[in-house]
């Protein structure tokens, strides 16, 4: 795991938000996603900088494409994003929980 995906481990797991379980590089499909909590249908994805190449972006939206219409909702985050506003993060996905 990166940095970014091991702070971010650090508060998802355990079901440290509202009792929620998350697992990490879950398979669904035929992809691999970073985070997912099947209760909430909630993938959670980190990009770092090979997400905002034009195939990183075209490979990132044909994914999340596949994922919302198996009624999983997909947030994306930058790495950058966990080191800098970890809290305002935290209460996005707070947010997408039942």
């Amino acid at each position: 795991m990166t940095a970014a995906e091991n702070l971010l481990w650090s508060k998802l797991r355990r079901k440290q938000l509202k009792g929620y379980q998350f697992y990490r590089q879950k398979t669904i499909g035929k992809y691999i996603v970073d985070f997912y909590c099947p209760k909430a249908h909630l993938v959670i994805e980190l990009d770092g900088s090979q997400h905002y190449s034009e195939i990183g972006k075209e490979k990132d939206s044909i994914r999340d494409d596949v994922l919302t219409k198996m009624g999983i909702k997909v947030l994306r985050f930058s790495d950058r994003e966990i080191f800098e506003n970890i809290d305002g993060l935290m209460e996005g996905i707070w947010s997408h929980l039942l």
